[in-house]
Protein backbone atom coordinates (compact mmCIF):
# COMPACT_ATOMS: atom_id res chain seq x y z
CA UNK A 1 0.00 0.00 0.00
CA UNK A 2 1.20 3.45 -1.04
CA UNK A 3 1.73 6.51 1.11
CA UNK A 4 2.35 10.08 0.19
CA UNK A 5 5.65 9.77 1.73
CA UNK A 6 6.39 6.13 0.00
CA UNK A 7 5.65 5.63 -3.25
CA UNK A 8 7.27 3.42 -6.22
CA UNK A 9 8.86 7.29 -6.98
CA UNK A 10 9.96 8.56 -3.75
CA UNK A 11 10.68 7.85 -0.27
CA UNK A 12 10.44 11.25 2.09
CA UNK A 13 9.70 11.97 5.84
CA UNK A 14 6.41 10.40 6.74
CA UNK A 15 6.76 13.88 9.07
CA UNK A 16 5.76 16.25 6.35
CA UNK A 17 2.49 14.86 6.51
CA UNK A 18 1.19 14.88 10.13
CA UNK A 19 -2.16 16.66 10.33
CA UNK A 20 0.11 19.19 12.84
CA UNK A 21 2.35 20.07 10.29
CA UNK A 22 -0.23 20.09 7.44
CA UNK A 23 -3.21 21.77 8.96
CA UNK A 24 -1.68 25.95 8.51
CA UNK A 25 -0.92 25.52 4.90
CA UNK A 26 -3.68 26.54 2.36
CA UNK A 27 -2.48 25.97 -0.92
CA UNK A 28 -4.21 27.05 -4.10
CA UNK A 29 -5.85 24.45 -5.92
CA UNK A 30 -3.63 24.34 -8.90
CA UNK A 31 -0.55 26.49 -8.50
CA UNK A 32 1.51 27.37 -11.92
CA UNK A 33 4.98 27.64 -12.65
CA UNK A 34 5.91 30.79 -14.61
CA UNK A 35 8.83 30.01 -16.27
CA UNK A 36 11.26 33.11 -16.62
CA UNK A 37 14.22 31.72 -18.01
CA UNK A 38 14.37 33.55 -20.77
CA UNK A 39 14.23 36.72 -19.02
CA UNK A 40 15.73 37.25 -15.69
CA UNK A 41 17.49 33.72 -16.85
CA UNK A 42 19.44 35.51 -19.23
CA UNK A 43 20.53 38.55 -17.15
CA UNK A 44 22.91 36.56 -15.57
CA UNK A 45 26.64 37.87 -16.55
CA UNK A 46 27.61 36.43 -19.81
CA UNK A 47 24.34 34.50 -20.80
CA UNK A 48 23.21 35.23 -24.20
CA UNK A 49 20.40 32.97 -25.60
CA UNK A 50 20.20 34.29 -29.46
CA UNK A 51 16.54 34.30 -31.30
CA UNK A 52 16.61 30.60 -32.85
CA UNK A 53 17.86 29.68 -29.22
CA UNK A 54 15.08 31.69 -27.30
CA UNK A 55 12.24 29.90 -29.99
CA UNK A 56 14.21 26.14 -28.92
CA UNK A 57 13.97 26.63 -24.99
CA UNK A 58 10.57 27.92 -25.53
CA UNK A 59 9.56 24.40 -27.05
CA UNK A 60 11.88 22.65 -24.33
CA UNK A 61 9.96 24.81 -21.35
CA UNK A 62 6.16 23.95 -23.22
CA UNK A 63 7.47 20.18 -23.69
CA UNK A 64 8.04 19.68 -19.57
CA UNK A 65 4.54 21.08 -19.13
CA UNK A 66 5.40 24.37 -17.65
CA UNK A 67 2.32 26.79 -17.71
CA UNK A 68 3.13 30.09 -18.46
CA UNK A 69 6.73 31.11 -20.30
CA UNK A 70 7.98 34.74 -19.60
CA UNK A 71 9.21 35.11 -23.42
CA UNK A 72 11.79 38.25 -23.03
CA UNK A 73 11.35 41.76 -23.18
CA UNK A 74 10.80 43.54 -26.10
CA UNK A 75 12.83 46.59 -24.96
CA UNK A 76 16.16 45.04 -24.71
CA UNK A 77 16.97 44.36 -28.57
CA UNK A 78 15.04 43.99 -31.60
CA UNK A 79 16.75 40.06 -32.24
CA UNK A 80 14.71 39.77 -27.78
CA UNK A 81 11.46 41.45 -29.66
CA UNK A 82 11.29 38.78 -32.91
CA UNK A 83 12.21 36.12 -30.59
CA UNK A 84 8.73 37.12 -28.07
CA UNK A 85 6.86 37.12 -31.49
CA UNK A 86 8.69 34.09 -32.88
CA UNK A 87 7.57 32.08 -29.36
CA UNK A 88 3.97 33.98 -29.31
CA UNK A 89 3.50 32.50 -32.82
CA UNK A 90 4.30 28.53 -32.07
CA UNK A 91 1.06 28.10 -30.48
CA UNK A 92 2.34 26.40 -27.59
CA UNK A 93 0.13 25.00 -24.73
CA UNK A 94 1.81 27.66 -22.24
CA UNK A 95 0.30 31.13 -21.69
CA UNK A 96 3.30 33.63 -23.11
CA UNK A 97 4.03 36.70 -21.67
CA UNK A 98 5.55 39.71 -22.20
CA UNK A 99 8.00 41.89 -20.01
CA UNK A 100 7.65 45.70 -19.88
CA UNK A 101 8.52 48.73 -17.40
CA UNK A 102 5.86 50.77 -16.36
CA UNK A 103 5.75 52.73 -19.81
CA UNK A 104 2.63 52.42 -21.59
CA UNK A 105 4.19 52.45 -25.11
CA UNK A 106 5.87 49.27 -24.57
CA UNK A 107 2.46 47.81 -23.46
CA UNK A 108 1.83 48.39 -26.84
CA UNK A 109 4.56 46.52 -28.24
CA UNK A 110 4.47 43.36 -25.82
CA UNK A 111 0.36 43.68 -27.77
CA UNK A 112 2.38 43.27 -31.21
CA UNK A 113 4.33 40.74 -30.73
CA UNK A 114 1.07 38.29 -29.50
CA UNK A 115 1.39 37.72 -26.16
CA UNK A 116 -1.44 36.35 -23.89
CA UNK A 117 -0.08 38.47 -21.17
CA UNK A 118 2.49 41.05 -19.38
CA UNK A 119 4.04 41.49 -16.49
CA UNK A 120 4.44 45.17 -15.82
CA UNK A 121 7.38 45.95 -13.51
CA UNK A 122 8.33 49.25 -10.96
CA UNK A 123 10.07 49.19 -7.56
CA UNK A 124 7.81 49.00 -4.32
CA UNK A 125 10.15 50.64 -2.07
CA UNK A 126 10.10 54.34 -1.89
CA UNK A 127 14.20 54.03 -1.32
CA UNK A 128 14.68 52.12 -4.78
CA UNK A 129 12.37 54.66 -6.12
CA UNK A 130 14.65 57.74 -5.18
CA UNK A 131 18.31 56.54 -5.01
CA UNK A 132 17.83 53.89 -7.72
CA UNK A 133 15.47 55.58 -10.39
CA UNK A 134 15.60 59.40 -9.23
CA UNK A 135 12.12 59.46 -9.55
CA UNK A 136 9.23 61.10 -7.25
CA UNK A 137 7.06 58.51 -5.60
CA UNK A 138 4.08 60.23 -7.07
CA UNK A 139 5.71 59.91 -10.87
CA UNK A 140 6.16 55.64 -10.10
CA UNK A 141 2.46 55.54 -8.43
CA UNK A 142 1.30 57.51 -11.97
CA UNK A 143 3.00 55.53 -14.14
CA UNK A 144 2.44 52.09 -12.60
CA UNK A 145 -1.47 53.38 -12.91
CA UNK A 146 -1.43 54.62 -16.46
CA UNK A 147 0.40 51.19 -17.36
CA UNK A 148 -1.31 49.20 -15.87
CA UNK A 149 -4.65 50.50 -17.43
CA UNK A 150 -3.32 50.22 -20.50
CA UNK A 151 -2.39 46.88 -20.30
CA UNK A 152 -6.25 46.35 -19.34
CA UNK A 153 -7.32 48.05 -22.66
CA UNK A 154 -4.86 45.92 -24.68
CA UNK A 155 -7.07 42.90 -23.31
CA UNK A 156 -3.41 41.74 -21.56
CA UNK A 157 -3.43 39.45 -18.28
CA UNK A 158 -1.94 41.54 -16.40
CA UNK A 159 0.65 40.98 -14.01
CA UNK A 160 1.38 43.76 -11.93
CA UNK A 161 5.24 43.40 -11.18
CA UNK A 162 6.66 44.79 -7.33
CA UNK A 163 10.81 45.18 -7.85
CA UNK A 164 12.08 44.79 -4.17
CA UNK A 165 8.68 44.63 -2.41
CA UNK A 166 10.38 42.57 0.44
CA UNK A 167 12.44 45.79 1.64
CA UNK A 168 9.31 47.96 2.06
CA UNK A 169 7.27 48.47 4.97
CA UNK A 170 4.16 46.17 5.23
CA UNK A 171 1.65 49.07 5.79
CA UNK A 172 3.37 51.20 2.94
CA UNK A 173 3.69 48.06 0.58
CA UNK A 174 -0.22 47.40 1.16
CA UNK A 175 -1.32 50.34 0.52
CA UNK A 176 0.85 51.03 -2.67
CA UNK A 177 -0.46 47.79 -3.92
CA UNK A 178 -4.26 48.50 -2.96
CA UNK A 179 -4.25 51.86 -4.89
CA UNK A 180 -2.46 50.62 -8.26
CA UNK A 181 -5.35 47.92 -7.52
CA UNK A 182 -8.13 50.42 -7.18
CA UNK A 183 -7.18 52.99 -9.65
CA UNK A 184 -5.24 51.34 -11.81
CA UNK A 185 -5.18 47.59 -12.80
CA UNK A 186 -3.88 43.71 -11.93
CA UNK A 187 -5.16 40.43 -12.59
CA UNK A 188 -2.72 39.60 -10.02
CA UNK A 189 0.31 40.69 -8.07
CA UNK A 190 3.85 39.26 -7.95
CA UNK A 191 5.85 39.93 -4.45
CA UNK A 192 9.35 40.42 -5.29
CA UNK A 193 11.93 38.98 -3.44
CA UNK A 194 14.78 40.98 -5.12
CA UNK A 195 17.77 40.69 -3.43
CA UNK A 196 16.92 37.43 -1.08
CA UNK A 197 16.57 39.04 1.54
CA UNK A 198 13.46 37.31 3.59
CA UNK A 199 12.54 34.16 5.63
CA UNK A 200 10.04 32.05 5.19
CA UNK A 201 8.28 33.22 7.69
CA UNK A 202 8.13 36.61 6.50
CA UNK A 203 6.83 35.09 3.31
CA UNK A 204 4.09 33.00 4.56
CA UNK A 205 2.91 35.76 6.51
CA UNK A 206 3.08 38.42 3.86
CA UNK A 207 1.77 36.95 0.90
CA UNK A 208 -1.38 35.90 3.17
CA UNK A 209 -1.78 39.24 4.39
CA UNK A 210 -1.86 40.36 1.10
CA UNK A 211 -4.46 38.17 -0.51
CA UNK A 212 -6.73 38.94 2.67
CA UNK A 213 -6.48 42.39 1.70
CA UNK A 214 -6.19 42.88 -2.02
CA UNK A 215 -8.42 39.85 -2.49
CA UNK A 216 -6.19 38.92 -6.20
CA UNK A 217 -4.33 36.48 -6.40
CA UNK A 218 -0.91 36.53 -5.37
CA UNK A 219 2.51 35.51 -7.08
CA UNK A 220 6.08 34.69 -5.80
CA UNK A 221 9.09 35.74 -7.19
CA UNK A 222 11.91 34.77 -5.42
CA UNK A 223 16.03 35.08 -5.01
CA UNK A 224 19.03 32.34 -3.48
CA UNK A 225 20.81 35.30 -2.42
CA UNK A 226 20.89 33.77 0.94
CA UNK A 227 19.62 30.12 -0.44
CA UNK A 228 16.26 30.42 0.61
CA UNK A 229 14.64 31.15 -2.95
CA UNK A 230 13.26 27.61 -2.81
CA UNK A 231 11.91 27.66 0.41
CA UNK A 232 10.64 30.80 0.45
CA UNK A 233 8.90 30.12 -2.46
CA UNK A 234 7.05 27.13 -1.01
CA UNK A 235 6.24 29.34 1.98
CA UNK A 236 4.76 31.41 -0.45
CA UNK A 237 2.60 28.42 -1.94
CA UNK A 238 1.99 27.34 1.32
CA UNK A 239 0.53 30.82 2.46
CA UNK A 240 -2.21 30.78 -1.20
CA UNK A 241 0.32 32.25 -3.44
CA UNK A 242 -1.42 30.70 -7.03
CA UNK A 243 1.72 31.22 -8.93
CA UNK A 244 5.94 30.49 -8.66
CA UNK A 245 8.12 32.52 -10.89
CA UNK A 246 11.26 30.24 -11.48
CA UNK A 247 14.22 29.61 -14.12
CA UNK A 248 15.48 26.30 -15.38
CA UNK A 249 18.15 25.36 -12.93
CA UNK A 250 18.47 28.72 -10.78
CA UNK A 251 19.65 31.00 -14.09
CA UNK A 252 19.86 34.26 -12.97
CA UNK A 253 21.79 37.60 -11.95
CA UNK A 254 23.78 37.08 -8.70
CA UNK A 255 23.21 33.91 -6.45
CA UNK A 256 20.50 32.76 -9.43
CA UNK A 257 16.79 32.61 -9.35
CA UNK A 258 14.50 29.82 -8.23
CA UNK A 259 15.29 26.31 -9.84
CA UNK A 260 12.03 25.13 -11.54
CA UNK A 261 13.26 21.77 -11.07
CA UNK A 262 13.22 22.15 -6.95
CA UNK A 263 10.04 23.38 -6.50
CA UNK A 264 8.47 21.02 -8.52
CA UNK A 265 9.76 18.28 -7.10
CA UNK A 266 9.90 19.19 -3.49
CA UNK A 267 5.76 19.99 -4.20
CA UNK A 268 5.76 16.53 -5.07
CA UNK A 269 7.29 14.50 -3.22
CA UNK A 270 7.38 16.66 0.31
CA UNK A 271 4.12 18.29 -0.28
CA UNK A 272 2.02 16.12 -1.82
CA UNK A 273 1.10 18.78 -4.65
CA UNK A 274 1.27 17.52 -8.65
CA UNK A 275 1.70 20.16 -11.00
CA UNK A 276 1.68 18.93 -13.60
CA UNK A 277 5.14 19.13 -14.65
CA UNK A 278 7.07 15.91 -16.73
CA UNK A 279 9.82 15.48 -14.11
CA UNK A 280 11.39 12.92 -15.93
CA UNK A 281 12.36 15.83 -18.53
CA UNK A 282 14.64 17.86 -15.89
CA UNK A 283 17.45 16.17 -16.78
CA UNK A 284 17.37 16.79 -20.85
CA UNK A 285 16.07 20.23 -20.11
CA UNK A 286 18.50 21.20 -18.29
CA UNK A 287 21.62 20.00 -20.15
CA UNK A 288 19.97 21.90 -23.19
CA UNK A 289 19.64 24.93 -21.50
CA UNK A 290 22.69 25.09 -19.39
CA UNK A 291 24.45 24.59 -22.54
CA UNK A 292 23.31 27.07 -24.46
CA UNK A 293 24.11 29.16 -21.70
CA UNK A 294 27.28 28.34 -21.13
CA UNK A 295 26.96 27.41 -18.22
CA UNK A 296 28.31 24.75 -15.69
CA UNK A 297 26.93 23.26 -12.62
CA UNK A 298 28.03 21.77 -9.73
CA UNK A 299 28.45 17.80 -10.38
CA UNK A 300 26.18 17.29 -6.76
CA UNK A 301 23.80 20.19 -7.94
CA UNK A 302 20.10 19.13 -6.31
CA UNK A 303 17.99 17.13 -9.05
CA UNK A 304 20.22 17.83 -12.32
CA UNK A 305 23.72 17.48 -11.24
CA UNK A 306 25.85 14.88 -13.34
CA UNK A 307 26.99 12.84 -10.49
CA UNK A 308 23.80 12.82 -8.11
CA UNK A 309 23.49 9.05 -8.53
CA UNK A 310 27.13 8.34 -8.27
CA UNK A 311 28.23 6.18 -4.68
CA UNK A 312 31.83 6.08 -3.93
CA UNK A 313 31.05 4.99 -0.35
CA UNK A 314 32.13 1.35 0.12
CA UNK A 315 29.05 1.39 3.37
CA UNK A 316 26.61 2.84 0.76
CA UNK A 317 27.50 0.77 -1.54
CA UNK A 318 26.81 -2.44 0.55
CA UNK A 319 23.75 -0.83 1.63
CA UNK A 320 22.80 -0.56 -2.46
CA UNK A 321 23.98 -3.93 -3.16
CA UNK A 322 21.45 -5.51 -0.51
CA UNK A 323 18.28 -3.15 -0.89
CA UNK A 324 18.10 -2.24 -4.66
CA UNK A 325 16.48 -5.17 -6.16
CA UNK A 326 13.26 -4.89 -3.64
CA UNK A 327 13.84 -1.78 -2.01
CA UNK A 328 15.81 0.58 -4.53
CA UNK A 329 15.14 3.41 -2.67
CA UNK A 330 16.56 2.97 0.66
CA UNK A 331 19.46 5.22 -0.24
CA UNK A 332 18.00 7.95 -2.42
CA UNK A 333 14.78 9.92 -1.87
CA UNK A 334 13.82 10.06 -5.30
CA UNK A 335 13.86 6.93 -8.04
CA UNK A 336 16.51 7.96 -10.89
CA UNK A 337 13.95 8.11 -13.80
CA UNK A 338 11.70 10.30 -12.09
CA UNK A 339 13.94 13.23 -12.89
CA UNK A 340 15.51 12.03 -15.90
CA UNK A 341 18.67 10.98 -14.42
CA UNK A 342 20.91 7.34 -14.73
CA UNK A 343 20.42 4.64 -12.45
CA UNK A 344 22.65 4.20 -9.03
CA UNK A 345 26.23 3.73 -10.16
CA UNK A 346 28.70 2.47 -7.67
CA UNK A 347 32.07 3.74 -8.75
CA UNK A 348 35.52 3.08 -7.60
CA UNK A 349 38.02 5.78 -5.42
CA UNK A 350 39.44 6.33 -2.17
CA UNK A 351 36.29 5.73 -0.15
CA UNK A 352 35.62 2.61 -1.69
CA UNK A 353 35.20 -0.85 0.44
CA UNK A 354 34.87 -4.56 -0.22
CA UNK A 355 31.36 -4.26 -1.62
CA UNK A 356 32.66 -1.64 -4.00
CA UNK A 357 34.91 -4.58 -5.09
CA UNK A 358 32.53 -6.78 -5.41
CA UNK A 359 30.42 -4.76 -7.48
CA UNK A 360 33.01 -4.67 -9.84
CA UNK A 361 33.97 -8.12 -9.97
CA UNK A 362 30.36 -9.29 -10.84
CA UNK A 363 30.12 -7.16 -13.19
CA UNK A 364 33.77 -7.63 -15.33
CA UNK A 365 32.94 -11.32 -14.88
CA UNK A 366 36.17 -11.30 -12.36
CA UNK A 367 36.66 -14.28 -9.90
CA UNK A 368 38.57 -13.32 -7.37
CA UNK A 369 39.21 -14.88 -3.40
CA UNK A 370 38.42 -12.51 -0.81
CA UNK A 371 41.79 -12.20 -0.12
CA UNK A 372 42.56 -10.91 -3.43
CA UNK A 373 39.13 -8.82 -3.85
CA UNK A 374 41.14 -7.35 -0.55
CA UNK A 375 44.48 -6.11 -2.35
CA UNK A 376 42.56 -4.97 -4.82
CA UNK A 377 40.54 -2.53 -2.75
CA UNK A 378 43.83 -1.26 -1.90
CA UNK A 379 45.34 -0.36 -5.24
CA UNK A 380 42.33 1.31 -6.15
CA UNK A 381 42.88 3.91 -3.16
CA UNK A 382 46.29 3.78 -3.73
CA UNK A 383 45.69 4.84 -7.38
CA UNK A 384 42.38 7.56 -6.48
CA UNK A 385 45.17 9.18 -4.20
CA UNK A 386 47.83 9.39 -6.86
CA UNK A 387 45.56 10.93 -9.23
CA UNK A 388 42.80 12.61 -7.01
CA UNK A 389 39.96 11.52 -8.79
CA UNK A 390 37.57 8.10 -9.13
CA UNK A 391 39.14 5.04 -11.57
CA UNK A 392 38.28 4.26 -14.72
CA UNK A 393 37.47 1.27 -15.97
CA UNK A 394 40.89 0.35 -17.23
CA UNK A 395 42.80 1.23 -14.01
CA UNK A 396 40.71 -1.06 -12.33
CA UNK A 397 41.56 -3.64 -14.56
CA UNK A 398 44.97 -3.18 -14.83
CA UNK A 399 45.09 -3.61 -10.78
CA UNK A 400 43.14 -7.07 -10.96
CA UNK A 401 45.45 -7.97 -13.66
CA UNK A 402 48.26 -7.26 -11.32
CA UNK A 403 46.78 -8.76 -8.39
CA UNK A 404 45.95 -12.09 -10.06
CA UNK A 405 49.34 -12.19 -11.58
CA UNK A 406 51.15 -12.25 -8.11
CA UNK A 407 48.18 -14.28 -6.72
CA UNK A 408 49.31 -16.83 -9.88
CA UNK A 409 53.11 -16.68 -8.87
Amino acid sequence: MQEPWKTDKWFVSPWNYLPEVTKHSTFAPTPKIHDVTLRDGEQQTAVVFRREEKVAIARKLDSLGVHRIEAGMPAVSPQDRAAISDIAALGLKADIYGFSRCIPSEVKVVKECGCKGIVIEIPASDHMIKYGYGWPIERAMKASIDTTLAAKEAGLHTVFFTIDATRTELSRFLDIVEQVATEGHMDSLTIADTVGGTTPDAIRHVVGTVIARLKKPVEIHCHQDFGLGVANTIAALQAGASVAHTTVTGLGERAGNVPMEDVVLALLCLYGKNLGIRTEKFVEVSKFVMELARVTQPPNRPIVGDKLYEVESGIIAGWIRLARKEHPLEYVPFASDLVGQKPVNIVLGKNSGPPSIEEWCEKLGIKATEEERMAMLQGVKAKSFEKKDLLTTEEFKEIVANVLQKAAV
